[in-house]
């Protein structure tokens, strides 16, 4: 129960500061806004945790949240993992972060299409 609860923590943080960053991007704080409110309502936080991991930490993802992901949608996820990616903690390692990202989005649609 404990590592649930970190884990939520962790998300809950992840998010924090993804957000407090939108307006930074490129995209325009309105429809960055309703991305957010889009994407997130799509996808459950113990996925939410396991793409974070599985990009950034070399974790794995479990069975439902490959049609979780594939639900979000491409724009959701890529815009997402660009956000976390683009982190002054991160950004050295952006280019293996993103492909790392692809190659589970076309692992999860490839799954999500057998199923």
């Amino acid at each position: 129960m404990s590592k649930f609860n970190s884990q939520i923590t962790m998300l809950f943080i992840v998010l924090a500061l993804v957000c407090a960053f939108v307006p930074a991007f490129s995209i325009e704080e309105a429809e960055a806004n309703l991305l957010w409110k889009t994407c997130l309502v799509k996808i459950t936080p113990k996925c939410a945790l396991d793409i974070i991991a599985a990009v950034f930490e070399n974790g794995t993802m479990h069975d439902p949240c490959y049609n979780d992901l594939v639900k979000e949608g491409k724009v959701c996820h890529d815009t997402l993992i660009k956000y976390i990616a683009d982190k002054p903690m991160l950004i050295a390692h952006e280019t293996e972060y993103l492909k790392k990202s692809d190659d589970l989005w076309k692992h999860c649609v490839s799954i999500s299409k057998s199923a």
